[in-house]
């Protein structure tokens, strides 16, 4: 029998409105799991059980009272601790921070709670959510429910923990290099990474704003168990808060009289990584399950993803040297201070004039994108072209340089910034894997109209999970 913490978060809504189970039991369905699962995981790092049972019996009386009913009233949800949570400490993995209590909610925030969501606990992520895996001194390490010696991914590696386990079925998470992506693949799960200005943003505890490249890449979206969840997450978050100037409050449905299905370019190219067989395997699957749906795939070469990703680790990381150094100097670990040495050994570091230079160039990859999109609206690519990796892989140089080896496409996306979609196909060495599709600015749809076709056939990843216990 299906447990109400195992249902998708459309069903989980549905099942309110129709009265077949209360938002009470719901939540302690899902409470019931971290109970069971969190001391082992360490996915939810602030938990707010009775905060949430209290909403929930908010919830059942709105329902009762015959209230009008948000699209995900009574559902049980998971946020970041690296976004600002009204009362609750932004701790950022940062012992520093302990104590930043949020003075408002952040956008997103307000957004799941304005959607009728139940926050039942934040989730874990590294030192200024800036490795690949998630630990830090303050909160400790999360493990993977896969396997607790692999690594969740990083940075959003709590919420795709705290998916995978069960404790919620819309995990919010953020994205500038791949923190969306990395822990979706590492841990089955399914998510988009929406282009610039989709999702508004904002930290009302910030003393200062970042710096540019972060504001033109960063992303806020959702890690799920299934499309159809990431899809109404992703609808949830995105609307419309004026303390976010790039954000563009437009429809998410943007089908003016498109003509059947998009044709998808299908790009192979590895850029000289030694691609495992099962990465391409499931890249051939997803194509072909593509083709069966209806979809015209066609193999193309595309605009060098690799001179983005160059760019990405040229430029962020002179920003970030700037912006973060500091932080880290004075109230990082040894640690997380030994990894950034290692980014910067990567490709070097802009210099001044590189970095303003740098930011001009990016205008034209994103043209040259532009026009390839005008004619194949969707490109399936290569996500992360490796295996799961253990939970300290990115504590060697040669971890984290096979790491930024093999996602090109992951950080190479975020600095053109269109919004890139990922969703599980297979098990490669017993480990989750699939596939990305990068799209059209603000054509996420299209994106997971493509993700859902390939989730039909594939399956829901978490079940084959789910079914060895």
């Amino acid at each position: 029998m299906t447990k109400l913490w195992q249902l998708s978060a459309v069903e989980q809504a549905a099942g309110i409105r129709d009265g077949r189970f209360t938002a009470t039991a719901l939540v302690e369905s899902s409470l019931a799991r971290v109970a069971e699962k969190n001391a082992e995981l360490n996915a939810i790092v602030d938990p707010l059980s009775e905060q949430a049972l209290a909403a929930a019996e908010q919830a059942d009386a709105a329902s009762a009272n015959g209230e009008a009913l948000g699209p995900l009233h009574g559902v049980p949800v998971t946020v970041k601790v690296n976004v600002d949570t009204k009362g609750r400490a932004t701790t950022n993995g940062m012992e520093v921070f302990k104590d930043v209590i949020a003075p408002d909610n952040s956008p997103i925030v307000q957004n799941l709670l304005n959607a009728g969501a139940i926050i039942i606990g934040r989730t874990n992520t590294p030192e200024m959510s800036m490795r690949l895996t998630t630990d830090n001194p303050l909160h400790g390490l999360t493990r993977n429910p896969w396997n607790l010696n692999v690594s969740p991914g990083g940075s959003s590696g709590g919420a795709a923990s705290a998916g995978a386990a069960g404790f919620a079925a819309i995990n919010h998470g953020n994205d500038i290099a791949g923190s969306l992506r990395y822990p979706a693949t590492a841990c089955g799960l399914s998510t988009i990474k929406p282009g610039l200005g989709r999702v508004p943003a904002y930290l009302p505890h910030a003393k200062a704003e970042r710096g540019m490249l972060a504001q033109l890449m960063s992303v806020q979206g959702v890690i799920c168990r299934e499309v159809k969840d990431v899809r109404l997450g992703t609808e949830v978050l995105m609307q419309h808060d004026p303390r976010d100037p790039w954000h563009v409050p437009m429809p998410f449905d943007q089908s003016h009289g498109d003509k059947g299905l998009p044709k998808i370019g299908f790009c192979r190219e590895a850029y000289g990584y030694p691609i495992h067989a099962g990465i391409v395997a499931a890249l051939d699957k997803a194509a072909s399950i593509l083709e069966a749906a209806g979809y015209q795939v066609e193999e193309i070469e595309t605009p060098a993803i690799a001179e983005a990703a160059r760019q990405w680790l040229l430029n962020t990381f002179f920003e970030m040297k700037k912006t973060l150094e500091p932080v880290f100097a004075e109230h990082g670990s040894a640690m997380i201070n030994q990894i950034f040495d290692d980014y910067y050994q990567l490709q070097g570091v802009a210099d001044a004039d590189g970095y303003f230079s740098g930011i001009a160039a990016r205008t034209a990859l994103v043209r040259d994108w532009n026009m390839l999109l005008a004619e194949y609206p969707l490109v399936l690519t290569p996500y992360l072209m490796r295996p799961g990796y253990p939970y300290n892989f990115d504590e060697t140089f040669d971890g984290v340089k096979d790491l930024f080896d093999c996602s090109i496409y992951s950080y190479g996306v975020n600095y053109i910034g269109m919004p890139a979609g990922f969703v599980p196909v297979d098990l490669v060495e017993d480990l989750p894997s699939g596939v990305q599709l990068i799209g059209q600015m603000w054509r996420e749809d299209l994106i997971l109209d493509a993700m859902q076709a390939i989730e039909d056939a594939a399956g829901v990843m978490t079940r084959k999970l789910w079914n060895r216990e």
